[in-house]
């Protein structure tokens, strides 16, 4: 019995690096815009989520921060997959602690002038509009001047920025990361009220 536990431990442990190498491979992977483009294409962490990523989004950070934080982001988008967001009503709700919440408003859109340009250092911002329209513009941080520095008890900062703006429906999520500069919940005519959720999602370093 001593020899047969003698040669158990060398095994369990070579079993034991083997797999922890394939963790900190998937950890270290240096992801380009061919590959990052075809994990998103797998299609295998939507987890059979029906909603798409919007084109806009940063196809190379998002592939490092989902496997990164897999557990948390699998959290989030479970949450985007199951819940039914149509009947949920307006407030804050913990996905995961403080690594991943949601919060949903029902609320009118803003003019231009009374939107903002902004980023965030500590959270990833997942923006899904459930009902209703809204334009959202996107320009990279590195394009954008700042008129207010980062406040890290908001973990928000304010640009100038000049960038490409889209329309947010139902159907479509964007993903705005530290290094994207995002002016929401501009008004579309025709959709005075706007249903929305955010899903804030700790940045993983």
């Amino acid at each position: 019995m001593d020899n047969l536990s003698a040669y158990k431990k060398p095994l369990l442990l070579l079993i034991f690096l083997s797999f922890t190498g394939v963790v900190l491979a998937q950890d270290t992977i240096k992801w380009t815009e061919k590959s990052a483009a075809k994990w998103l294409r797998s299609k295998e962490w939507k987890n059979g989520l029906k909603l798409e990523a919007h084109p806009s989004v940063n196809k190379i950070v998002f592939a490092e921060q989902y496997h990164k934080n897999k557990a948390v982001w699998d959290k989030a988008l479970a949450f985007l997959r199951d819940s039914n967001l149509l009947t949920l009503k307006p407030g804050k709700y913990v996905i995961d602690g403080d690594n991943a919440y949601a919060t949903i408003t029902e609320a009118p859109s803003k003019t231009f002038e009374q939107s903002a340009w902004e980023s965030h250092r500590k959270y990833i911002d997942l923006q899904y509009v459930i009902k209703g329209e809204e334009k959202i513009g996107v320009a990279p941080i590195t394009t954008a001047s700042v008129i207010k520095p980062y406040d890290g008890s908001k973990d928000v900062a304010n640009y100038n920025a000049e960038g490409q703006f889209y329309i947010a429906t139902p159907g479509t999520f964007f993903l705005f990361f530290p290094g994207d500069a995002h002016r929401p919940n501009i008004k579309v005519d025709g959709y005075d009220i706007v249903k929305k959720l955010v899903i804030k999602i700790k940045v993983a370093e």
